[in-house]
């Protein structure tokens, strides 16, 4: 498995993601600009609407941003053990420990990204190849980490 192709990948998303979010509150500021010189007290819960908008945009682009500062920090080194960084294959299927963006499609094979904050990643960090682990009342087995 090649992680730094899947690194690749991810920070391709997160970049989108940020794109995505500084459009929109760019957007949402123009939109909040187009009010201020309308008439009176009626706009005024338009324009505090709007920038509670913009307030949850910046909040969410924050996050990604987060997301993005966690990914600068992950090496493609092959791992012994699972770790930030380290690419996990159970039973169940195959975890990439980075930011948490969701499901990616690499080499045709199914690669669910998720957060070290995770309570999965929780429940298998640091076990190497060969180990067990629950979570949820369901048992994993580690078969392979790269």
């Amino acid at each position: 498995m090649n992680k730094q192709e899947i690194i690749n990948i991810i920070k391709a998303k997160l970049a989108e993601k940020i794109q995505y979010f500084e459009n929109l509150i760019s957007e949402t500021r123009a939109s909040s600009n187009d009010t201020k010189s309308s008439m009176g007290d009626k706009y005024e819960t338009g324009r505090e609407m709007l920038q509670q908008e913009i307030n949850n945009l910046q909040r969410q682009l924050n996050e990604v941003l987060n997301q993005q500062a966690v990914l600068q920090k992950i090496t493609s080194d092959p791992s012994e053990k699972v770790q930030n960084g380290a690419l996990v294959k159970t039973n169940k299927g195959l975890f990439y420990v980075s930011a948490s963006i969701g499901e990616i499609i690499f080499e045709n094979q199914k690669i669910m990204t998720v957060s070290a904050e995770s309570p999965l990643v929780k429940a298998m960090f640091g076990k190497k190849m060969g180990e067990a682990f629950t979570i949820n009342n369901i048992n994993q087995n580690i078969e392979n980490i790269w």
